[in-house]
């Protein structure tokens, strides 16, 4: 019989590290920079600025009324279980599958209790190059998506191991 190979669970103490980082982030904002008001980091491309959103990312159904809120933390949950359990599919030394899985884990927990505390996520970074404006984000939403980027990344290598070369 096969022993069964150690799963990768351990990983989402990566996941555990964003949230910490993520909320600590927040709360740094919320004691020390004023809403709405641009506070330079690095002239002509970086911000600090403190704004909130409703909605999910780029503000989609910001305005939708308040039933947004309960949508994105039960998509949240139900995301993050699905993902939880490929970690636990996923073999423990696989870091290129194991650590996206735990950071996109760890980026929507990181806002579900954003929306559970304060009705909304805090965001606070806003990089810009003259008049043009990326929407504000944090670390939760860099996290998800570096995360989606690793997935996307070690599936497209995955792929490429498991195509025939065309030579053979």
């Amino acid at each position: 019989m096969k022993t069964p190979k150690p799963s990768a669970l351990p990983w989402l103490l990566a996941s555990v590290l964003v949230i910490a980082l993520d909320q600590w982030s927040k709360a740094w904002v919320l004691a020390s920079l004023p809403e709405h008001v641009a506070v330079p980091v690095i002239d002509g491309f970086w911000n600090w600025y403190r704004t909130y959103n409703t909605g999910a990312a780029f503000s989609f159904l910001a305005d939708a009324g308040g039933w947004q809120q309960w949508f994105f933390i039960v998509l949240a949950f139900v995301i993050s279980a699905v993902l939880a359990w490929m970690l636990a599919r996923t073999p423990r030394g696989d870091w290129k599958q194991a650590l996206p899985l735990a950071l996109v884990i760890g980026g929507a927990i990181g806002n579900v209790i954003d929306r559970f505390l304060h009705g909304h996520v805090i965001d606070f970074i806003q990089w810009y190059v003259g008049s043009h404006y990326w929407p504000a984000f944090n670390i939760a939403d860099s996290a998800v998506v570096c995360g989606a980027i690793g997935l996307a990344l070690a599936s497209g290598l995955m792929s490429g191991k498991s195509r025939p070369s065309a030579e053979a």
